[in-house]
């Protein structure tokens, strides 16, 4: 059986993996090890030790406290923030939209986050 904890870090190095672009079997060289490896981390069906999570953040190039940001609010939901899911950064769609936005000029994303900002206070 999976630990949530396992499953929260795998979540995180997908993430985080998706977004700079980069695919398990690039990953998996970086790190030494095979894609399949990568799936079962990503899954969170195996634990990653601590060598290999350092390993992971310095090809992911992130500090280790990365994979466990958003660990204690997971399952906790405030009635001041909207009801977001706790896999958001897990939803392809939501990653491409992530990876779409930096790639605007920032003085552009600038304005369209105040846009949107100003939209989803009007919902």
């Amino acid at each position: 059986m999976t630990h949530p904890v396992d499953v929260h870090v795998g979540k995180r190095v997908r993430h985080r993996r998706w977004l700079i672009g980069m695919t398990q079997q690039q990953l998996a060289e970086q790190v030494g090890i095979k894609f399949q490896q990568i799936q079962k981390y990503e899954t969170g069906a195996n634990r990653i030790s601590a060598s290999r999570l350092w390993d992971i953040s310095d090809a992911l190039d992130v500090p280790v406290s990365f994979f466990f940001e958003g660990l204690d609010d997971a399952h906790k939901s405030s009635p001041e923030k909207p009801n977001v899911p706790a896999d958001l950064m897990g939803d392809k769609e939501a990653l491409d939209l992530v990876r779409s936005y930096y790639a605007i000029p920032e003085n552009q994303r600038r304005r369209l986050f105040e846009l949107a900002r100003v939209l989803s206070d009007v919902a």
